[in-house]
């Protein structure tokens, strides 16, 4: 990213990398490959090529190992100590670690390969058509998916999460202040947590 690119009054992104996968086994799933590449790089890769200013990502279990799967990539990084507490520690770390004077920040999971570069600048037209003011996410047949785009009000709210829920009680709280932006496709709202959902992945022809 240019240094133009990094103007702190855009939109940031937190890319969430530091769960221990539990659900999927002995592997580390954000270091899988689809489509020839880790998981975790596939996801920061389409950060990196969209309007998002900067990239925050939050490591925590096996942190070397995910920061060697995204070397060479211009990323900052942020370790979460308290990872096992659960994803909410890690969302608190990565906007903690953001500058002052962001305008909003996109919270992204790591383990979504259907997170498309298309999708994220679609979102952020829309959070700075509306004056980065409303809360904006996507949706599909009634349900909202991720990423999410917090406007920096909302920045205290969220460090104060606790547990592995992340920030969807607080999306309902806000619901009146919420923008849900139509995606077509249900691979835009799949990740990955089990071995199952890597193949059903593969099986659909997805990369």
């Amino acid at each position: 990213m240019a240094a133009a690119d990094t103007d702190i009054r855009k939109v940031h992104a937190v890319l969430l990398a530091a769960g221990a996968s539990r659900r999927f086994g002995d592997d580390n799933k954000l270091l899988v490959e689809i489509g020839g590449a880790p998981l975790v790089r596939r996801v920061a890769e389409r950060l990196l090529a969209s309007a998002i200013a900067n990239i925050i990502v939050v490591t925590g279990f096996e942190a070397e190992r995910v920061g060697s799967a995204l070397a060479g990539l211009d990323l900052q990084f942020a370790d979460n100590p308290d990872h096992c507490e659960g994803l909410a520690s890690s969302l608190s770390c990565g906007i903690a670690a953001l500058p002052d004077g962001v305008s909003g920040a996109m919270i992204v999971l790591a383990d979504m390969p259907g997170t498309t570069t298309e999708m994220i600048d679609r979102l952020v037209s829309v959070f700075e058509q509306e004056d980065c003011s409303k809360i904006v996410y996507p949706v599909r047949g009634g349900e909202q998916g991720n990423p999410v785009i917090w406007p920096a009000r909302y920045f205290k709210e969220l460090k104060k999460l606790t547990g592995d829920t992340g920030a969807k009680r607080l999306i309902g709280e806000h619901s009146a202040n919420t923008i849900g932006i139509p995606v077509e496709s249900g691979d835009a709202m799949k990740d990955i947590d089990e071995p199952a959902d890597l193949s059903a992945w593969s099986v659909d022809g997805s990369s």
